[in-house]
């Protein structure tokens, strides 16, 4: 009997019929040789950095098995918490309650004072890293820490030092973050100089994207046709989970119409697939908008250009967001390729903005950014280059309402 769809395409979770095994052109093997290695390696912390959505979680998964991943984010850990009872908590492990001795700290008239309460909170605080190392090794369970970046500056430190010590005790930790975000807590740090070992994310190849769909789609005995397969890859911008999600939107749409034929390429039923993909992410319609509005005029009016789609006006801002968007989908985009993409879309040439407003505007989107929550960390402007940091971001800009 064969698998449901929704069996064979999984975006959320680890892919159990699709998962695809790629081998890094940097360490010349898999990247789940790659990691095993790392794992085995007494003494060091793993740091794994690639662009978002791209399998990194799930490789952990693979290599490790779920059931001894212990997975927190870089928003799990708070200044004020430590850093080792987040942990216990984590794995649902009672700490034992330490304390000095009444008679010792009575016997040096220091019972009651600031230095017994230092000292007890110092025993308690050993007592509980060293609960937890235990727990971890005993268990033979690997703590993950996604979105390491999302943590505070003071606690990315303040967790670099704490991984620094326990890894001596073959404490085995592995932390994630994206490129262009500051790792220097882990990459550049001085104490684990000789003690980390690196892997580096590639990009999905449309072919590593294309083997989701095939071998997926052979899973549920239906043949597709290669340019559909092709169009699906260069739309999921070297993402897996998006892949996974416009594969299982596909299969969806021929189990309602068994009539879809998927041997021939069907661009209406390619863009009803991406069309209903794009629900998936509505929270970005929000991020759209406050990006499209642009910092408070009081009460200015900006300069509206005419866009050579049907005599529609826009601002400077709205511009940026519709030149992100057209083809070719990418997510690098450096600022001389934003101009020729803003000009494309503006219908008179002496309209056409200069370089330093394009550049001051997306420097704005960048404030806007910064200071907003977390939902709207999507795209970073560093060295000229625009970084799509979600993918599933410009999916949205491409097909989703705005």
């Amino acid at each position: 009997m064969r698998p449901k769809v929704n069996e064979v395409f999984i975006p959320g979770a680890f892919p159990k019929y699709t998962y695809v095994s790629r081998e890094s052109e940097e360490y010349e093997e898999t990247y789940e040789s790659r990691l095993r290695y790392c794992l085995n390696t007494a003494g060091f912390l793993t740091s794994i950095v690639g662009p978002s959505k791209t399998g990194k979680t799930v490789l952990c998964e693979k290599v490790i098995g779920l059931p001894k991943v212990v997975s927190l984010t870089g928003n799990d850990f708070k200044d004020a918490e430590d850093f080792w009872i987040t942990l216990a908590k984590k794995v649902r492990l009672p700490l034992g309650t330490a304390f000095v001795h009444q008679e010792s700290l009575e016997g040096e008239g220091l019972a009651g004072t600031k230095e017994a309460r230092t000292a007890s909170r110092s025993e308690s605080y050993g007592s509980n890293k060293d609960e937890v190392i235990n727990f971890f090794k005993n268990n033979d369970l690997v703590l993950v820490i996604d979105d390491f970046h999302y943590a505070t500056e003071n606690m990315q430190y303040e967790i670099a030092y704490q991984l620094k010590d326990a890894i001596r005790y073959s404490f085995k930790a592995i932390v994630i973050s994206l490129p262009h975000r500051s790792d220097d807590a882990i990459r550049k740090n001085g104490d684990l100089s000789g003690r980390l070992n690196l892997v580096n994310i590639e990009p999905w190849t449309p072919d590593e994207l294309k083997e989701i769909a095939i071998t997926g789609f052979e899973e549920l005995g239906v043949t597709i046709n290669d340019s559909l397969v092709t169009s699906m890859a260069q739309e999921s911008l070297s993402s897996p989970q998006l892949m996974q999600s416009n594969c299982l939107n596909l299969g969806l749409l021929r189990e309602d119409d068994p009539n879809i034929d998927l041997e021939t390429l069907n661009v209406e039923i390619l863009n009803k697939t991406y069309k209903r993909t794009s629900l998936n992410h509505l929270t970005y319609q929000e991020v759209a908008r406050k990006i499209k509005a642009g910092p408070y005029t009081r009460g200015k009016t900006r300069k509206s250009y005419t866009t050579i789609h049907n005599g529609i006006t826009a601002d400077i801002y709205e511009l940026v967001v519709k030149a992100i968007a057209v083809d070719p989908p990418t997510v690098r985009l450096s600022t001389d390729e934003m101009k020729q993409r803003i000009d494309s879309l503006i219908e008179k040439a002496e309209d056409k903005p200069e370089r330093k407003k394009i550049v001051n505007t997306i420097q704005q989107i960048q404030n806007i950014i910064n200071t907003s929550e977390q939902m709207y960390q999507v795209f970073e402007y560093k060295d000229e280059q625009i970084y799509i940091l979600e993918p599933l971001f410009l999916f949205y800009l491409r097909w989703g309402k705005l």
